[in-house]
């Protein structure tokens, strides 16, 4: 299992890696105006702000293609233990991703009181993360999962 471990840590930085440009180019495009008219107080709400961009990037990628660019590089998928894969599926797998004390913690449950192979959130959305077939992802772009 360390494998797979290995490859969805890799997933995870290559993923947060994505995210964080996306928040630095926004910052850079809204700062010129926000020092402007002096609305600092903006940036108390960034944390908040962030965090859904984050869920919303999980979300919509797990949601609709069963994979992450990260996830994709690496070769993995998101599968749905019953039935098909969802946007509620993937928004509750990927609550704990707000910030990285709730993750380590889902991950610790997971392990104490599940499978290793799994987080708790996993569990609770019935969900898994697998080895794709090589001949779905990386070299073809992310493909959707419903019609």
């Amino acid at each position: 299992m360390a494998g797979l471990w290995g490859k969805r840590l890799v997933a995870l930085i290559i993923d947060i890696a994505i995210i964080t440009l996306f928040l630095w180019v926004v910052l850079a495009l809204i700062y010129p105006v926000i020092a402007i008219t002096s609305s600092f107080i903006i940036l108390n709400i960034w944390i908040p702000i962030a965090a859904l961009i984050i869920i919303g990037y999980f979300t919509y990628f797990e949601g609709k293609y069963s994979t992450t660019p990260g996830k994709n590089v690496m070769k993995l998928s998101v599968i749905a233990l019953q039935g098909e894969m969802s946007y509620r599926k993937a928004f509750i797998r990927n609550l704990s991703k707000i910030l990285w004390l709730p993750l380590i913690v889902d991950v610790i449950v997971g392990f104490a009181f599940g499978s290793p192979r799994e987080r708790y959130l996993d569990r609770l959305s019935k969900t898994t993360v697998v080895k794709a077939d090589s001949s779905n992802v990386s070299d073809k772009p992310l493909r959707q999962t419903t019609p």
